[in-house]
């Protein structure tokens, strides 16, 4: 994109892989700055807004909160900055993703264990007297 040209909020969209309301949302929270009008109030964008936009999607590809991405954009706006610091922020959402990762395995195990039981016990059966549902129904915590 040439750095001085402008472009709509709809092309932009189709560039970045996100919806309007999305670049509108990212106006809101501060997370773009807001975008230049026409003369008729139309929004326009730059190539700066059109990066910046790249970055955040990446971000949020990557799961990162709209918080932590909040805190990668000053980062990028304040260069001079310590790497430790989005380093930092990486490491802090990696120990979330695995956190979760584990949640999953562990969803992955009772799942696994619920379609074995009804493949031991009940399948072809009435659903009345399905495992799985029996299981679903019980009190207890997943294991």
């Amino acid at each position: 994109m040439n750095p001085t040209a402008s472009i709509s909020i709809g092309l932009l969209a189709r560039q970045a892989g996100c919806t309007v309301p999305t670049i509108r949302y990212y106006e809101e929270i501060g997370l773009l700055q807001a975008a230049q009008r026409t003369e008729g109030g139309r929004r326009t964008y730059g190539a700066a807004t059109a990066q910046r936009l790249s970055f955040i999607r990446r971000c949020r590809d990557f799961g990162f909160s709209i918080e932590q991405v909040r805190e990668l954009v000053g980062l990028v706006d304040e260069p001079g900055r310590p790497c430790v610091e989005v380093r930092e922020v990486a490491a802090r959402h990696l120990v979330q993703v695995r956190e979760k990762l584990a949640e999953l395995q562990a969803l992955e195990r009772q799942l696994s264990a619920f379609v074995n039981s009804c493949d031991a016990a009940c399948v072809g059966g009435a659903a009345l007297d399905c495992t799985i549902l029996e299981d679903l129904g019980s009190s207890g915590e997943a294991q």
